[in-house]
């Protein structure tokens, strides 16, 4: 592949980059990355990966690279707790129990630092033909017109310049993203005016001391005088290495602040510090106005950003990845709709604006709220009574966390219901909503027969019907996959005797054998209905 032509260019070789150029490398599509480092930046940030996010190694063939890639061996375990006042206080209970909705999805999930993540996403990008990475350099400037996007480059350590071509440019370069902001995306900011610090140290003493709390491998701390912001610490690795964030003073990256001593007023206790690494950021919660301008989109931090709370970051720019991925190439090989681009604004953006609103910035208040109101020893009674009140709801939490797209415009589901983060996981399949996973009789899981196309799953024999499926589809040059099986073993869960899935593991459509018109619904989910899709201003 010419370095200066492409179907896709992206700029940001980081995680979301390169899975999003997976994802069209897979399809065929020609990518170029454009990546400021040579290696992986050893920062462990965005450690905690989904189940959700695992569906898509598994997809992007790297699941079983990236579990052998964990720091921490795979017989300890990657849970979490809550702890009150200090981490050491006697007041915890376990936090982001994420093995609860493990029956909804294809795999397990995992927990890894982001260069270890990274690292093994350029592996798997190497092997594809399709796919190349241009490391050292950065962008600077776009032009856009009615065939493709012309974005200019320069040397990151050097004077060089030099113009790529994409038909589509796609920007995963950090919350101060080059393309959005050349391509005149202006942001929406919830500003929280603190300044954060990462910490990454290395503590025999603190690995010792947190024995106590055998399988975790994250702790968050609740202090009153922070008001809902947290203290966080997590394993690197069981090599007694340690990463840490925190709201700090203003003029702590000035200087002369004692990090060491903040650690043991978090701990509760002293211990040996050796630090490796100290940045600082801004916390605050940034939504792009638009993810899609003509010919540019943007995703991962570049369309959206907010505080690490939660492992919610780099999960949901995979999903922008995957999103996206499947739209771009369908509108570049033909079978995707003239509205099927615009969906990955509408259905990404709110599903982002939800996760802020309804789950971080919802922490955050309701943290403040009880520690304003709850004290130990004021009246430890009503603290204690609170405090297993909150451990239980840490099950509720996980569980409402379902993004969905119920009210996509190239959904059959609930006009009304708009996409958000809020849900409740059902094995049920209804339109908008993820494929939970079941067993066929042929002894596969429906997540290991599903192609890279539309998957049509006809339970129970009605062939007029599938027949029907298969000649829209080729009208439409649709790829489709027939998938045939019985109401029985589990697969009855899904109360539906036809189900049609997306590329991307979300259903389309869900329904009968009676009364349906599987040319109207195969265009809508396509983006050919003109009708049916919604705009985005």
């Amino acid at each position: 592949m010419s370095m200066n032509d492409a179907d896709v260019v992206i700029a940001g070789g980081g995680p979301v980059g390169l899975g999003l150029a997976i994802e069209l490398g897979q399809r065929g599509v020609r990518t170029l990355v454009i990546e400021k480092y040579p290696e992986p930046q050893p920062i462990p940030k965005g450690q905690n990966l989904t189940q959700r996010t695992m569906e898509h190694f598994h997809f992007w063939g790297a699941e079983k690279a990236l579990r052998a890639a964990r720091t921490i061996p795979a017989d300890y375990g990657i849970g979490g707790l809550t702890a009150y006042g200090t981490l050491l206080s006697g007041h915890h209970y376990d936090w982001l129990k994420r093995e609860l909705v493990r029956p909804y999805y294809f795999t397990d999930n995992e927990r890894l630092p982001q260069y270890a993540t990274e690292q093994v996403l350029r592996n798997r990008a190497a092997e594809l033909d399709s796919v190349e990475l241009r490391c050292g350099w950065v962008a600077q400037a776009l032009a856009q017109d009615e065939q493709g996007v012309t974005l200019t480059i320069g040397e990151h350590r050097g004077t060089g310049s030099a113009t790529v071509r994409g038909r589509y440019l796609v920007g995963c370069d950090g919350s101060g993203s080059v393309v959005r902001q050349a391509a005149g995306i202006t942001q929406t900011l919830s500003d929280h005016d603190k300044l954060m610090a990462l910490l990454v140290f290395r503590s025999k003493e603190l690995s010792r001391l947190l024995e106590r709390f055998p399988g975790k491998s994250f702790y968050n701390v609740l202090h009153p005088s922070l008001k809902g912001y947290w203290l966080f610490f997590g394993r690197v690795g069981l090599n007694d290495d340690w990463f840490f964030h925190a709201p700090v003073p203003r003029e702590a990256a000035q200087g002369g602040f004692d990090f060491k001593a903040y650690l043991h007023w978090a701990v509760g206790a002293t211990f040996d510090v050796d630090f490796d690494h100290v940045g600082f950021w801004d916390l605050r919660f940034a939504i792009a106005d638009r993810y899609i301008q003509n010919r540019v989109c943007i995703a991962g931090d570049a369309a959206h950003s907010h505080p690490p709370y939660g492992g919610y970051g780099i999960n949901t720019g995979f999903e922008d990845a995957c999103n996206l991925g499947w739209k771009l190439a369908a509108t570049l090989q033909g079978w995707g709709g003239p509205d099927l681009l615009e969906s990955y604004h509408e259905e990404r953006h709110g599903v982002f604006a939800s996760t802020a609103r309804d789950f971080i910035e919802k922490a955050i208040n309701e943290d403040r709220k009880f520690l304003e109101t709850y004290d130990p020893e004021r009246d430890p009674a009503a603290f204690d009574a609170q405090w297993r009140e909150r451990g239980s709801g840490a099950v509720a939490e996980v569980n409402a966390f379902e993004p969905n797209y119920r009210g996509s415009s190239v959904c059959w589901g609930l006009p009304d219901a708009g996409c958000q983060a809020l849900g409740s996981h059902s094995l049920r399949a209804e339109a908008g909503r993820h494929l939970s996973p079941q067993p066929l009789s042929d002894g596969r899981n429906v997540y290991e027969a599903l192609n890279a196309g539309f998957t049509l799953l006809a339970l129970d024999q009605h062939d007029a019907i599938v027949i029907e499926f298969a000649e829209a589809a080729a009208t439409l040059a649709l790829p489709l996959t027939i998938l045939r099986d019985s109401r029985r073993d589990g697969r009855e869960n899904y109360g539906a005797g036809l189900i049609l899935i997306r590329p991307d593991q979300f259903i389309a459509w869900a329904g009968e054998f009676s009364g349906v018109d599987a040319v109207m619904i195969l265009r809508r989910a396509a983006g050919f209905d003109h009708e049916k899709v919604v705009k985005i201003n």
